[in-house]
């Protein structure tokens, strides 16, 4: 791709998504359509089963979305009202939602170099409520779950992870979604493994807390008799997205060798460009396997090469919105969170998904390089 070509690389292409496997939905679409089977059939089992099978886990639920399956996890552990859980302040609102939703109070840790949350920062944010560390598995890499998981030991706390953003990743050889009591995941279309709507899954080893979460997905209902046994949630994963999870997931190791491919590229096409932090290389660590979920930067000039990048037909955007949980005042959530703050001054995400060519990739590079006139 060449300057004064007309180029236009959206951070994400909605429709792509779909022309990608249009065939393959609209099969799905009829099959699916012509059975009737639209709530908890077949399909959704089979995901459910195939989800599980990949993560190794004992069970795996489809829900409406992750908030809704960080809420259940919550209630499934027994949060208490005013236990105190503390979740990286780089995140998604919804992290907190559901623990307040759930009973409990946030409670804001900083992130590290890599913006995940620092295990220092939750030794910091400890108090005599504390109750629960939720590690978010953030832009397709595991945090330093081995510092946490011994924070968490040391101090007899439960261990919940927002995996949203991780499927596939790992650290130390183990997926993340794996490391604590139960994790939930997200399916939403810009996401590693996304459906065509709003979509999550809870994924856990512990029988009990498996059996709550299958009644609090189904009104609070018992599969086995239909007895409502407590006040549950509207919250089942359509067995039509299902249907198109359970066929990309038939691939997903080619989507993350594509993911890894293009920040490969904007890895090795950056690395010398003045001002820039970039992620770890995909390559940096043997610890980590990163799935890279998002590409995201820091920079001093973020307004400026934003800019210069959409007129070059380069979309980015901010990470929620350019503010942390913490930062939005009227929540209320209180933490020490100094580097989190910083990386919400410098923070930009180039454009990273299964669409993106090689040759876009590129262009992109090419493009930063050349505003910063290197």
């Amino acid at each position: 791709m060449k300057k004064g070509q007309l180029v236009k690389i959206p951070f994400f292409n909605y429709a792509g998504a779909f022309q990608s496997l249009e065939e393959d939905f609209v099969t799905i679409f009829r099959d699916v359509i012509k059975r009737g089977a639209f709530i908890q059939q077949s399909d959704l089992a089979d995901f459910e089963q195939h989800l599980a099978d990949y993560l190794g886990v004992r069970h795996a639920f489809g829900v409406a979305n992750a908030t809704d399956g960080l809420t259940m996890i919550w209630r499934s552990v027994g949060l208490a009202a005013g236990d105190e859980v503390i979740f990286p302040s780089h995140t998604m609102v919804a992290t907190a939602a559901a623990i307040v939703h759930a009973g409990g109070v946030p409670v804001a840790a900083d992130c590290g170099d890599d913006h995940l949350i620092d295990p220092h920062s939750i030794e910091r944010a400890l108090t005599s409520r504390t109750r629960a560390v939720c590690p978010v598995q953030l832009n397709g890499r595991t945090a330093e779950m081995d510092a946490i998981k011994e924070i968490c030991e040391r101090h007899g706390l439960l261990l919940v992870e927002d995996a949203a953003q991780a499927l596939g990743s790992k650290f130390n050889n183990q997926l993340a979604g794996t490391f604590g009591a139960a994790a939930a995941f997200s399916f939403y279309p810009a996401k590693l493994l996304g459906c065509l709507g709003d979509g999550g899954a809870v994924v856990t080893n512990d029988d009990e807390i498996a059996a709550q979460i299958e009644l609090l997905r189904d009104h609070g209902r018992s599969a086995a008799t239909g007895e409502v046994l407590t006040w549950g949630y509207n919250s089942r994963l359509d067995n039509l997205q299902a249907a198109f999870l359970d066929r990309q997931l038939r691939d997903y190791s080619e989507y993350v060798d594509v993911r890894r491919s293009i920040a490969r590229t904007y890895c090795e096409g950056l690395a010398d460009v003045p001002g820039l932090r970039l992620p770890p290389h995909p390559d940096a660590d043997a610890r980590h396997f990163d799935v890279f979920q998002n590409f995201e930067i820091e920079t001093e000039r973020r307004h400026e090469l934003q800019t210069y990048l959409a007129e070059h037909g380069v979309g980015t955007i901010r990470q929620w919105g350019g503010r942390a949980v913490h930062q939005f005042n009227s929540l209320g959530v209180r933490g020490d969170c100094d580097r989190t703050e910083l990386l919400f001054e410098r923070c930009l995400m180039l454009p990273m998904n299964i669409m993106v060519t090689s040759a876009e990739a590129e262009y992109v590079v090419s493009c930063i390089r050349e505003f910063h006139g290197v």
